[in-house]
């Protein structure tokens, strides 16, 4: 069976003007958590790294206490999440933007409005078993096509049914 990752951008909340002053590692909240920020690793789409290796997933203590609250969510049923991106620096936004060009995907940087990556008030996830295996999602990380958008419109149930538990944590969460 072919392993779907999901290019999944998960929306909180965010304030009237970004602070960079008050982001925390989502690990420090919850470490069972997993992270592998594949902006970190030459594993993306720009084909190198746009953060240092050791850079941990920063994200503001609200959006941390939900990604926790969903993590708790899931944990219960067997399943935990993985984050591939959160805090995002303007430089790797311009990088990923020059690569993309894709406002559907990627927020083009010079437009004002930013990417909520960079307010630290948004993650890229998926979905992993309790072992920490990835599950069938829709996508692969970095591809940008009309199945990592927000509703996915395929038709492979246990795809719909991971998305549909991924998503309940998120609202529940």
């Amino acid at each position: 069976m072919k392993l779907w990752p999901v290019f999944f951008l998960l929306i909180f909340p965010a304030a009237a003007a970004p602070r960079y002053d008050n982001l925390v590692d989502v690990r420090a909240v919850d470490p069972t958590i997993l992270v592998d920020l594949r902006y970190a690793t030459p594993d993306n789409i720009t084909g190198r790294a746009l953060y240092p290796p050791d850079m941990p997933a920063l994200v503001r203590p609200t959006t941390a206490n939900r990604l926790a609250r969903a993590q708790s969510y899931l944990r219960a049923r067997h399943f935990g999440l993985k984050i591939w991106d959160a805090y995002r620096p303007l430089a790797a936004q311009l990088e990923l933007w020059k690569m993309s060009h894709n406002g559907s995907f990627v927020a083009d940087p010079q437009n004002g409005n930013g990417s909520l990556h960079s307010w630290g008030v948004a993650v890229d996830a998926t979905l992993v078993d309790e072992l920490g295996r990835e599950v069938a999602m829709p996508t692969k990380f970095d591809e940008f096509n009309s199945a990592a958008t927000l509703h996915y419109h395929g038709y492979d149930p246990l795809v719909r049914r991971h998305l549909l538990i991924l998503h309940r944590a998120i609202r529940e969460g």
